[in-house]
């Protein structure tokens, strides 16, 4: 079996989970939506009639499309890793004959295309409810999501690496969300090295993008670099806290039980 055999049918398997158990797909996007009104009628409550003229509107769309991609992206590769964990069906991945890694590799690759499909529609439904239709200009937007969301799947890697020493690490899911959303929001205008956390960079250009019809090569270069260099960098160190994990994991013979 070719290395693609294996990449279509890790693919498979997470389509034919998601539709298998399409309530809890359904109930985790409806979810998402309801933090989305939340969030749009406290905004528009405190805001007043301000609030559709200021930019507040385009940023808090652009905000939660972001924040509602990077739950997905970071938490199917931890909850997949702290499943198999728990089901202790982790050390026959580490069996295949492609290794452990391509296999992750392939799961992070097809559950972020799933996750892009899927936000797109909380973004659609996100819009429809505001009444405002920022450009969706796939072009220049998939790239910088794409970079976005590799800086993510390094938070991944490392809350996966957790659960492979933890095994139940569901609370400290928890505290992540709510810490991209501090990420977002962290305000540049005063704390000028915000621009380096995790979906800052990404969450600007994006809301340039989709809110001002910016084309990517219109794009700030500078910026640019800064999405790719951050990005690769949270990936390296994810998977660095994944490898320490892994390796003390062994070391416990905790891989193959719970």
């Amino acid at each position: 079996m070719s290395r693609w055999h294996a990449f279509r049918g890790i693919l498979r398997r997470n389509l034919v989970t998601m539709r298998r158990y399409m309530f809890n797909t359904l109930s985790s996007m409806a979810t998402l939506y309801i933090v989305f009104l939340m969030l749009f009628f406290g905004a528009r409550a405190v805001a007043g009639a301000d609030f559709a003229l200021s930019g507040t509107q385009d940023g808090l769309i652009v905000g939660y499309f972001i924040w509602s991609l990077a739950i997905f992206a970071y938490s199917e590769l931890a909850w997949g890793l702290s499943n198999e964990a728990q089901q202790g069906t982790l050390e026959q991945l580490y069996l295949s004959p492609f290794g452990f890694r391509f296999v992750n590799a392939c799961n992070v690759v097809s559950n972020l295309s799933i996750t892009l499909l899927l936000n797109l529609l909380l973004l659609l439904a996100a819009m429809a409810t505001v009444g405002r239709w920022l450009t969706i200009d796939l072009v220049s937007l998939l790239p910088v999501l794409v970079l976005t969301l590799v800086g993510v799947v390094g938070f991944g890697f490392a809350i996966g690496g957790l659960a492979l020493v933890f095994k139940r690490i569901q609370a400290f899911f928890q505290v992540v969300q709510f810490v991209m959303v501090a990420f977002i929001a962290a305000p540049w205008s005063t704390i000028p090295w915000a621009r380096y956390l995790p979906l800052a960079m990404g969450n600007h250009l994006a809301r340039q993008i989709m809110s001002d019809g910016v084309r990517l090569w219109q794009l700030d270069r500078g910026d640019l670099v800064v999405l790719l260099v951050t990005s690769l960098a949270y990936l390296g160190l994810g998977l660095a806290a994944f490898g320490l994990a892994e390796g003390a994991a062994r070391e416990r013979g905790l891989l193959g039980q719970y």
